[in-house]
């Protein structure tokens, strides 16, 4: 079995990793042919998609209209033996619908903030009443994944 193959995640753990993550890194592709990372927070719908908001006028926006490519990255550890990360490439569906760009946010929003279990749906969908429609979703639904986690090795290289 080679190296890969031993730090490849199962699709267990990698949903876990996924879902213990409170940001993505998103790489969209810019006008000058450059990256252009940006953190953000996410949220993950049934079918392993991601979903993203971001404000219509962002350069996120701009790129993706361009080139609907994306890559994004959850990654964590300090040192070689603790990295683990997934990365997902795909292409982004731009959702511009304010009902359903209100959605993604309910399901960013959901998970995304300290002591959320105390507060609903509904009340997220108020609190984001103002933003919504200043805003645009972006879906990642995967066409390839690559995932690693170091820990498999038990500090044997």
């Amino acid at each position: 079995m080679s190296r890969r193959d031993q730090i490849r995640m199962t699709d267990e753990e990698r949903r876990a990793f996924i879902a213990d993550a409170q940001t993505i890194i998103i790489t969209t592709i810019g006008k000058d042919g450059f990256p252009h990372p940006m953190p953000m927070w996410f949220g993950i719908e049934a079918d392993d998609s991601i979903v993203i908001s971001t404000f219509t006028k962002s350069q996120k926006i701009r790129n993706l209209e361009r080139d609907p490519r994306v890559s994004l990255l959850v990654e964590s550890g300090e040192v070689y033996n603790e990295l683990q990360g997934v990365v997902i490439y795909g292409n982004a569906e731009l959702v511009r619908e304010v009902p359903d760009v209100t959605e993604i946010l309910v399901l960013v929003n959901g998970r995304s903030v300290d002591g959320m279990q105390d507060v609903n749906a509904d009340q997220i969908r108020t609190a984001v009443a103002g933003t919504a429609p200043k805003r645009t979703g972006i879906r990642v639904r995967p066409e390839r994944i690559v995932s690693w986690n170091h820990k498999k090795l038990a500090g044997v290289y």
